[in-house]
């Protein structure tokens, strides 16, 4: 996506080529043209300047990458504390958000979408260099290979506690699997070392990650709240699902599984959807690279220019800036999504007060049932005479 790695004459001419059709595509003025002729029109239109929006995403990279914009991307990113790009209304001051200690972005995608890599790539751009040892486990077969089974915390860069990325289990085949999954992610937190285990996994499986985690993982006690999500798929998966024709198949079901989750209520924060990462895109041509994304606006209903970020697997500057645009996106959204204190505080202010209310119910409740049985033991004493107890152990000998 920029240095010679990727950009060739080829490329430029297809930019050129593309806003060169896209300004040839006006209407005719003497044709008068249906309704659905018109809806076709504008769809056609719209869907053109997207992807000349997209490929000139591409060119501007290019540039980008010839100026010294990376070294500042990466010194923002560092300088970043939470809190720090909250969009505020103007009479609002910093100390009315809950702001939280450590900001977290976990990663969800299907399998093989290559989470554990951009992890490793990711880590790489902010250390010591593309030599920098992997951090996460990768399956070098995916479709072979364990996966992640256990959440990985990781802290970018090592030891800092601005912000952490989560390496999570992919997503399952069964939605309904995924539903449990992302709702005790985003509901109850994350927490380093926790086994992730499904309903749909087989016993033996479950045996093995069980035997696992109690025997050679570490369990964190630090539950992290999820500030926002980075969903990645594999390029390479989501343009053999579009290349595909005829009835469902496996491969097709791809990009249903990843609109299925993406639309998931519990990724999205407020209005805000996750932060798309498109991998593998190395593999694919320039061309591809656009129609992947600009299906996967379309399909999803995200601005493909802007919310969707292809990072291929390869060193360079232009995916480096990638990377620090895609953690700047997300930072700034998990910032923009937190949580106003009035509100937490009124939420335990109701929660006290009805606590209150139930201890007073309660003691109202014993003070009454021990005024009417002191009553009950004064009438027994003044208007009968208590029974006689005693056991006559001479009348009933004969039951022995």
């Amino acid at each position: 996506m920029g240095g010679d790695s990727f950009w060739s004459s080829d490329d430029e001419s297809v930019i050129h080529n593309c806003e060169q059709n896209n300004l040839c595509t006006s209407p005719h003025p003497n044709i008068t043209l249906s309704d659905s002729d018109l809806d076709l029109e504008f769809q056609q239109r719209t869907t053109q300047h997207v992807r000349s929006q997209v490929l000139r995403t591409y060119h501007q990279l290019h540039a980008r990458c010839q100026s010294s914009e990376l070294q500042h991307a990466k010194i923002r990113i560092l300088s970043y504390s939470p809190g720090a790009w909250i969009q505020k209304p103007s009479d609002a001051k910093l100390t009315d958000y809950d702001i939280p200690n450590t900001t977290t972005l976990i990663l969800v995608g299907p399998k093989g979408s290559g989470k554990s890599t951009l992890l490793n790539r990711i880590s790489k751009v902010f250390e010591s260099g593309k030599f920098t040892p992997d951090k996460a486990q990768v399956s070098y077969m995916p479709s072979n290979g364990d996966g992640t089974y256990f959440l990985q915390e990781y802290t970018i860069p090592r030891d800092s506690t601005s912000f952490c990325l989560y390496d999570t289990r992919s997503l399952s085949d069964c939605l309904s699997d995924n539903d449990l999954m992302l709702k005790r992610w985003l509901e109850k937190g994350v927490r380093h070392g926790e086994v992730v285990i499904r309903n749909t996994d087989d016993s033996s499986l479950k045996r093995r990650l069980q035997s696992r985690a109690r025997h050679s993982f570490y369990n964190s006690s630090m539950v992290r709240k999820v500030n926002f999500v980075i969903f990645v798929v594999n390029g390479v998966s989501v343009l053999k699902a579009m290349n595909s024709k005829g009835a469902a198949t496996t491969v097709q079901h791809y990009n249903q599984l990843v609109a299925a989750a993406f639309r998931s209520p519990y990724l999205s924060f407020r209005d805000d959807k996750p932060t798309l990462a498109v991998t593998h895109g190395d593999l694919l041509s320039l061309a591809d690279r656009v129609r992947v994304r600009v299906y996967l606006g379309e399909l999803l209903g995200i601005p493909p220019a802007t919310q969707i970020f292809d990072i291929p697997e390869i060193d360079d500057a232009a995916t480096d800036l990638v990377i620090t645009d895609m953690l700047r996106y997300s930072l700034e959204h998990a910032d923009k999504n937190l949580p106003h204190k009035n509100k937490i505080v009124k939420n335990y202010a109701k929660i006290q007060v009805m606590v209150l209310m139930c201890v007073l119910l309660l003691i109202a409740m014993g003070m009454s049932f021990l005024q009417k049985r002191a009553h009950h033991g004064r009438g027994w004493t003044n208007h009968a005479s208590k029974p006689d107890l005693r056991i006559n152990w001479h009348e009933i000998r004969h039951l022995w």
